[in-house]
């Protein structure tokens, strides 16, 4: 069967090749364990139960997992083994299982949840980049989203991520997620049980870009949607051709994005100290948990 699951649509037959995210039609991870470095309202104070995919179909020039993006690496797993890890997760405490860059999987994770459903929510954390349709088949199935919106401007897409069409797909993603999960609900912990948090990663010289994203969140999803304003960017991948993105951000850049969310009126803004932008907050893809 050509897969055709997001927006690259590159058609390859993943029983017998790869196609753009480098990966077969089987799971394939390089790890599954707590992780304590999400939003507070999905790490909280037991961690969350993070599954790292291997593959991507983005491929950011400055991604921190590259080793598993760019590179694929990882073991491959079976429905059942996935099915367990789950479960194996929700045994040692995850607030939830965390679906970290799942896209290119979806097919297989509507297998597999619509069997081995955990009680805990399940954590639907992407890149952004998403085809409507394939969003609707993870319907009751995916209980929080947790997508990227990375750029507004297709050259600057095209540039870092090589997608030109990144924003028209985002923006018709981020719109079906609201759609399917309009408010956030909390637990008596403050754990999100269900809802919508939209991730923003500041990039150095591009906050002019991180405000028109601030201006579409507020004008197609409303201020009381999630926002999530990262400092996180730390130098990774290839850089060769992007100088622009060989340093951190600086206070000032950061605090001109966190200020004007603030300005804009939004009711709940996750916000990250600039010393977040260390490798050592990069997990160790050993292939833990599998």
């Amino acid at each position: 069967m050509k897969c055709n699951i997001c927006p690259r649509e590159c058609g390859a037959d993943r029983e017998s090749s790869m196609g753009f995210c480098g990966v077969p039609n089987r799971f394939v991870i390089a790890r599954a364990a707590l992780h304590f470095w999400e939003e507070p309202p999905i790490s909280g104070t037991g961690g969350s139960g993070a599954v790292f995919f291997s593959g991507c179909h983005l491929g950011c020039v400055y991604c921190q997992n590259y080793q598993l993006s760019h590179c694929a690496y990882g073991t491959e797993v079976s429905d059942s083994r996935l099915g367990e890890i789950f479960h194996e997760l929700a045994d040692q405490g995850a607030h939830n299982i965390n679906l970290v860059n799942p896209t290119h999987y979806a097919v297989g994770l509507r297998r597999v949840l619509s069997k081995e459903k955990p009680q805990i929510p399940v954590v639907y954390n992407s890149s952004g980049y998403e085809k409507v349709q394939t969003l609707r088949t993870l319907e009751g199935l995916a209980d929080v989203y947790l997508p990227d919106l990375k750029y507004i401007d297709s050259a600057r897409s095209e540039k870092y991520s090589a997608a030109a069409d990144y924003f028209d797909y985002a923006a018709k993603a981020l719109q079906e997620m609201k759609r399917q999960c309009p408010e956030n609900i909390y637990d008596g912990d403050g754990l999100i049980q269900r809802g919508l948090i939209v991730r923003h990663l500041v990039l150095p010289k591009n906050t002019n870009q991180s405000l028109k994203i601030l201006d579409w969140i507020k004008e197609n999803l409303g201020l009381d949607t999630a926002v999530s304003l990262m400092s996180q960017y730390t130098p990774c991948g290839e850089l060769e051709n992007t100088p622009e993105l060989r340093r951190r951000i600086t206070r000032r850049e950061y605090e001109k994005v966190v200020n004007y969310a603030e300005e804009l009126g939004f009711e709940t803004i996750f916000t990250q100290q600039l010393t977040s932008a260390e490798k050592k907050f990069i997990p160790d893809f050993d292939l833990t948990g599998i």
